[in-house]
């Protein structure tokens, strides 16, 4: 039994035309097919039309806005005071607190006076024993110039007599100088306040011995009123030294966390020259701190306001947006369209910027949205409870 074979399809010139049609056909339906399907989703999302970008606006307004300079100030005491000991003495009682507040004039320090005392008294008994001596040199002396003229005594023992009295006298004034001196060394047993303040901290403890003009005892700092520096730059210079002579300026300080508490203050010093490493110049602020918030050594924000411009175009600070060719800001037109508009902001004044070309008084702003916005597209407008605004009416003609 021979194998069987399987009958094999043999495809001549013919049946290969054939079949390169079929398959062609096949694909053109295929591809008719899915560009049909196409074109139905192009009409619908045509007749849906272009998507609005919704955007959250502010209107441009007209108002007053103040010139002013914006840094970080220094707060000083109005006058600081380091007490220290003018003599060599121990620290016999000590009459305030630390911290405590102090009046000019009171007892601050009370020092060991015995030494002082007996020194005192030696130069006041010295001064008694040389002014007897000059009292006898000066009669011995008025005694020679009679003899003298009498010849009895020569002239060399007159002018010894009349040498011995005056070198007494001046012994006499020398001492009297001794108890003057001794009697101020006495003062200094008692040190007082200079001025009105608060105390710092005691660096010398009771008991312990302290040099004359040694280390401080205390620092007494003077913070009603008090000073709050900082500094301008020199590019201001001209305007501070102009507004200045106008007038007296206003200064604020903001502590940190109080924002909404701002202290006011004059502008008090303007130092007499520029810091060449730095390119601005110390000025200073006078406050009177009647409830003490501003404190020496603390850091706050400064506003030193200068002038006031009137009726000046201001916007949200957030609506500047900056591209290639500087900033603009997206204005939406009556149609409920955006229009990129190149403006020119003058100055910044905390979450506010003055616009001094681009824009009027009315004119409506994106302050959120932008970053979806080309000029020309359609918006919709978001008020806080993110509900759509009505597109102003034309006005009929």
């Amino acid at each position: 039994m021979t194998p069987q074979t399987k009958p094999t399809m043999k495809t001549d010139s013919r049946t290969k035309p054939l079949l390169l049609r079929y398959t062609a056909a096949l694909f053109s339906a295929a591809l008719l097919l899915a560009v049909a399907g196409c074109g139905k989703g192009e009409t619908k999302v045509a007749a849906q039309g272009p998507t609005s970008v919704p955007v959250t606006i502010a209107v441009a307004v007209k108002k007053d806005m103040p010139v002013s300079v914006r840094s970080i100030g220094n707060v000083q005491a109005y006058q600081a005071v380091s007490i220290k000991s003018q003599i060599n003495s121990q620290i016999t009682e000590v009459h305030f607190k630390q911290g405590q507040d102090v009046n000019e004039g009171d007892l601050l320090f009370d020092l060991d006076r015995r030494q002082l005392e007996a020194d005192l008294r030696r130069a006041q008994n010295s001064l008694l024993r040389d002014d007897a001596q000059a009292k006898n040199n000066r009669v011995q002396a008025e005694r020679f110039a009679k003899l003298l003229k009498e010849g009895v005594v020569a002239q060399q023992q007159y002018d010894l007599a009349v040498s011995t009295a005056e070198a007494s006298d001046a012994g006499v004034a020398a001492d009297k100088d001794a108890v003057e001196y001794a009697k101020v060394q006495l003062q200094y047993t008692k040190i007082y306040a200079p001025i009105s303040g608060r105390t710092g901290d005691l660096m010398v403890d009771l008991g312990n011995l302290v040099k004359a003009n040694d280390v401080p005892l205390v620092t007494i700092n003077q913070i009603t009123p008090i000073y709050v520096n900082f500094s301008v730059p020199e590019q201001q210079l001209s305007e501070l030294k102009r507004y200045s002579n106008e007038g007296s300026l206003h200064v604020q300080a903001v502590v940190a966390g109080q924002a909404d508490q701002p202290i006011e203050g004059k502008l008090s010093f303007i130092d007499n020259s520029v810091d060449p490493n730095t390119g601005t110049i110390k000025v200073k602020g006078t406050f009177t701190n009647p409830d003490r918030r501003l404190w020496p050594g603390q850091f706050v924000d400064v506003v030193l306001t200068l002038t006031t411009q009137p009726n000046a175009i201001v916007i949200p600070s957030q609506a500047v947006q900056t591209g290639q060719q500087g900033q603009f800001v997206f204005v939406i037109k009556p149609d409920n369209t955006a229009d990129m508009r190149p403006v020119t902001v003058k100055r910044t004044v905390g979450p506010e910027s003055v616009v001094e070309t681009g824009l009027q008084a009315g004119d409506r702003v994106v302050i959120d949205g932008q970053i979806r916005l080309i000029k020309g597209s359609k918006v919709e407008i978001k008020t806080a409870n993110q509900q759509p605004v009505a597109p102003p009416q034309e006005p009929r003609s």
